[in-house]
């Protein structure tokens, strides 16, 4: 296969997985290896728990996202978020939804189909997933994830006529999987801010990754039973120093999947909030303990997609 290794690496992929785990040179703008992200932070409440939990415990939660949908919130819980969330100088990512597994596509459903679920099931959706976007930026939100293809071109398309800010961010979700440097390279070139890799990805096939793309990755080190039940918190160090710049993300294992959430599930997502920090915790001892000092950002630190609010 030498010929093909060649060709990947003369068309600036790797030649395969990287398995001396090289230094990862590349950073945030602000010279920071690594962030930490709260995922499934689903309402105000929510962002209160984790917000107080951080304070409690010393963690500097740089961005906080969420799965219900830009459309399970009124307008004054998204007023509320992005208050908040600015006072704290802390992003937000808010999903675009619908999607396939939400509304009446069988073959989601059918057990050869779970790769459509995260697909916008017609253009109906993908009209939904981008007018979720431009409400999310009415709100002064500055990041939204994104789980298909064509929502993710359409949205670029947007920001370059004019019809979503600029500053606009698109947050690859878990559910568009990049599980390769070439699928990675083609996020990053249809708009892709970030991009989060699938939960399995082995630190050499991670390396692989950050190696085509300069865009930031985001990483489970703790994952959702449904994505995986993996808990890699000892990765943590050998993570920030090969994926470099990389957003740290803490999931939680053996805990129900809430999605949509709502006041109905609320006492039960805000508990896990509030543990999603405590597991970030324990994470960032790990980190201290194993000798090595990553550079890590400050809260609202340039390339953050912090709310905007007037």
């Amino acid at each position: 296969m030498t010929p093909t290794r060649d060709f990947l690496r003369s068309i600036g992929l790797p030649g395969g997985d990287l398995n001396e785990l090289p230094d990862s040179q590349k950073r945030f703008p602000d010279g920071a290896q690594y962030r930490i992200e709260i995922p499934s932070t689903e309402g105000p409440r929510c962002l209160d728990a984790v917000l107080e939990e951080a304070d409690r415990l010393g963690v500097r939660v740089h961005r906080i996202s969420q799965g219900s949908g830009v459309f399970l919130h009124t307008d004054a819980e998204l007023d509320e978020i992005a208050r908040t969330a600015a006072a704290a100088r802390v992003e937000v990512s808010l999903f675009t939804r619908p999607n396939a597994a939400w509304g009446t596509s069988a073959s989601a459903r059918a057990s050869a189909g779970g790769s459509l679920a995260p697909a916008a099931h017609g253009q109906e959706q993908v009209v939904a997933c981008l007018d979720d976007a431009r409400r999310a930026a009415d709100h002064g939100f500055r990041s939204v994830l994104i789980a298909d293809l064509g929502v993710l071109s359409a949205f670029t398309a947007m920001k370059q006529a004019g019809e979503l800010p600029g500053d606009m961010q698109a947050k690859i979700s878990v559910m568009l999987p990049a599980a390769n440097p070439a699928a990675a390279r083609v996020l990053e070139q249809l708009g892709a801010s970030t991009i989060n890799l699938p939960t399995d990805l082995s630190l050499a096939q991670i390396a692989a990754v950050r190696a085509a793309v300069d865009v930031p990755v985001d990483v489970y080190v703790e994952v959702p039973d449904n994505l995986g039940g993996f808990v890699r918190h000892h990765e943590i160090p050998e993570l920030i120093r090969v994926a470099s710049p990389v957003y740290v993300k803490f999931g939680l294992r053996n805990a129900p999947d809430v999605y949509p959430a709502g006041t109905h599930l609320e006492a039960t997502t805000v508990a896990l909030s509030r543990e999603r920090v405590r597991r970030a915790r324990l994470g960032l001892d790990l980190l201290a303990r194993s000798g090595y000092e990553p550079a890590t950002s400050e809260l609202g630190a340039e390339g953050l997609a912090v709310p905007v609010v007037s």
